[in-house]
């Protein structure tokens, strides 16, 4: 068995319970094999709320929320509340060997650390803040992370701003951080960014990061 081997899967735009099937029954596939997969997505706009579901940090009543086509998700991973949409590239590392190699806790800073190597492909400089997990352009996040265990393969990853409507996210408190905003790589970046491009370079990075190789599905 390649204990650095990662299948690489890019499931384009998909609705959140959709992408978390797909996540489920790679989950048990690496349960079962002890390997490593990568599923690459942008998500139909929802609101996801982690395990503590906090739903204070929806400022929205229910009957808003439809009104603008909004679902909310519970979900078994850290965090709080979390906006997704297309424009943003949503990144569920299923990882079983990997994830034991590391440990849980450099596992999320790998994580963030790729997101952290992509933006500066596009000459974005970002920073990690202590007891904040994600990523930050100054005071404005740019990437999210959430993750969780089970049975020693983990779930759920990460969510990258690339280029999306941002104003969504005044709808919620991301991450239950009232006193933050929020941003993308398009805003903060002086030039076109094609989205298959971060694609690319996060799968690249993923690769780099964490020494494994790459195989798509």
């Amino acid at each position: 068995m390649d204990t650095r081997h990662i299948h690489c899967v890019q499931l384009g735009l998909t609705a959140y319970a959709q992408a978390l099937q797909v996540q489920r029954r790679w989950h048990a596939w690496c349960v079962a094999w002890r390997t490593n997969a990568l599923l690459l997505t942008q998500h139909q706009p929802v609101i996801t709320l982690g395990y503590r579901r906090p739903y204070e940090q929806i400022k929205l009543s229910a009957a808003q929320l439809r009104k603008k086509g909004l679902s909310v998700e519970y979900v078994a991973r850290g965090g709080g509340a979390t906006y997704h949409a297309p424009g943003q590239l949503v990144v569920y590392p299923v990882f079983s060997s990997l994830l034991q190699r590391y440990g849980a806790r450099r596992f999320i800073a790998q994580l963030e650390q790729v997101m952290r190597q992509t933006c500066l492909r596009f000459g974005v400089h970002t920073s990690r803040q202590d007891g904040y997990p994600g990523v930050w352009v100054g005071e404005r996040k740019i990437g999210a992370v959430g993750i969780a265990v089970r049975k020693r393969v983990s779930l759920h990853g990460f969510a990258l701003n690339v280029d999306l409507d941002l104003r969504p996210f005044a709808d919620i408190v991301p991450c239950g951080l009232a006193d933050r905003g929020v941003t993308s790589l398009q805003q903060e970046c002086a030039l076109p960014i094609a989205f298959s491009d971060v694609e690319r370079a996060v799968v690249e990075n993923v690769a780099s990061i964490f020494e494994a190789r790459m195989e798509g599905v």
